[in-house]
């Protein structure tokens, strides 16, 4: 039976659940996902789990937030002018927000805080500085 390797296109189906069982994404519902070992597409944990599964295995994996989406970075967290921020955008708590970067990049904030006069956002990734936990089934070597 043949096992999944680095290079290998694969399908798998995954649930996604924080420390608390708190499910953050899953492919219940949809195709399974499709990705390449070892490119780098999905979180280095992902990646290396999948190694060694042969088609029709399911395991569950713990990722450590340093192979997932990293540590939360302060460095991330900025406080800008509420004047920065068109009228009409959401500002609550956990609003999520697209900017564009000088360079013309696209990144997704999210709302810390929001004052009159400030708004504190984070550019850190939702997941980032969590441990996270993966139920996987490799559906197809393709």
């Amino acid at each position: 039976m043949s096992q999944a390797k680095s290079g290998d296109t694969v399908k798998v189906h995954y649930q996604g659940t924080l420390d608390d069982g708190a499910e953050f994404d899953s492919s219940a519902g949809r195709e399974p996902l499709q990705f390449t070992v070892g490119s780098g597409q999905v979180i280095a944990g992902f990646d290396g789990a999948t190694i060694g599964m042969a088609v029709g295995e399911k395991k569950t994996v713990n990722i450590a937030c340093a192979d997932a989406y990293g540590a939360q970075d302060p460095d991330q967290v900025r406080e800008i002018g509420r004047d920065q921020i068109p009228d009409g955008v959401d500002l609550s708590p956990g609003a999520r927000l697209q900017a564009s970067t000088p360079d013309g990049q696209q990144m997704m904030l999210t709302v810390v805080s929001a004052t009159d006069a400030m708004v504190t956002l984070d550019a850190n990734h939702p997941l980032a500085g969590k441990d996270l936990t993966f139920e996987i089934e490799l559906v197809e070597i393709v």
